[in-house]
């Protein structure tokens, strides 16, 4: 086991554009920043774009048909000869027919989330897959390690989209599961620079995902509208609410109020998914609607001022992160 914070993390930040560590050596990427698999963000072209330039991207299956995710691994293919790989929500439906496509065209990383790690895992390792899951508290990360996965990615609370009931923030959780587990660990929610990046590993983490920084990118698949959005926020404009159904932290639009209109009268979990009804993320992040959609992001949005491109994004990382220019690495 790791001792509760890595003292020596400063070589290792140090060595790590040259040298292998856990995470950039189990999915064979030069850097161990992985891209989160963000609904209606993260198509082929964010995916492909993060792995370019030396992350992992990851396809967002859970706002995919199942033709539709096909089409999108097909076109990472074309795009990028580095290693990809696909988010799976579990809570969403056609699951089976969603791994049986991952299978048949031969990718070789799954990062599931909300669901149970044992569905999948050992399946997919079968066929040569790399397989990482989402959880946000320790006591899951300990069922991810039982279950065999190859990574685990602790997410705070900080994070955008579904998250924990828990609300335990991603500096509390990380060195508490680096404490209990030896698998590797990707640490989540709440970066976006540099800095962020480096603290995490010295509390314990050998990676780190990100997810809004990469939503406000050219290569993100949702509506400029949302982008522009995700620029303009400030601290306090993001909750965590809908814990009932699924807990998820959204930007405080005319939706999020006539749901808090309807926790005011009383926690009627029927008027709460009348209310969400179908494809309302959709229609916020995707179809650009800044009033009636569902829009999903993390608190780390009031440190993102610009869309940018994927490549100036990594700049921007790996120049604070190192303390140095990306030309002396």
């Amino acid at each position: 086991m790791s001792s509760f914070i890595d003292f020596g993390a400063a070589k290792k930040l140090k060595d790590m554009s040259q040298n292998q560590n856990r995470i950039t050596g189990l999915f064979q990427i030069k850097y161990p920043i992985i891209q989160g698999g963000m609904i209606w963000h993260s198509g082929w072209r964010l995916a492909s774009a993060v792995s370019n330039n030396g992350g992992l991207g990851l396809i967002g299956a859970g706002s995919m048909y199942p033709d539709t995710l096909r089409e999108n691994i097909q076109k990472c293919k074309a795009a990028t000869d580095k290693p990809f790989g696909v988010n799976v929500p579990m809570l969403y439906p056609n699951l089976d027919e969603v791994i049986n496509i991952i299978l048949e065209e031969k990718v070789k990383v799954v990062f599931t989330s909300a669901g149970n790690p044992k569905t999948y895992t050992e399946t997919l390792q079968k066929e040569g897959l790399k397989v990482a899951h989402v959880v946000s508290s320790t006591k899951f990360a300990l069922k991810c390690e039982q279950a065999g996965v190859d990574a685990v990615v602790a997410e705070g609370f900080e994070a955008g989209g579904h998250n924990g009931r828990d609300e335990t923030t991603t500096f509390c959780l990380i060195p508490n599961v680096r404490k209990h587990i030896s698998t590797p660990l990707i640490a989540a929610g709440g970066i976006a620079l540099g800095s962020q990046m480096k603290a995490a590993m010295i509390l314990g983490a050998d990676g780190v995902q990100i997810g809004s920084r990469f939503a406000a990118t050219q290569e993100a698949s949702s509506h400029h509208d949302w982008k522009n959005k995700i620029i303009s926020l400030n601290e306090g404009d993001t909750h965590l609410t809908l814990k009932e159904l699924a807990p998820v932290r959204m930007v405080k639009n005319k939706f999020y109020h006539d749901l808090e209109k309807l926790y005011e009268t009383g926690r009627n979990v029927d008027a709460l998914k009348e209310t969400l009804g179908r494809a309302r993320s959709k229609r916020g992040m995707f179809e650009g609607d800044l009033e009636e959609g569902e829009l999903e992001i993390g608190q780390v949005s009031a440190l993102i001022e610009e869309i940018l491109p994927v490549e100036k994004v990594f700049e921007n990382i790996l120049k604070e992160y190192y303390g140095a220019s990306v030309s002396d690495f």
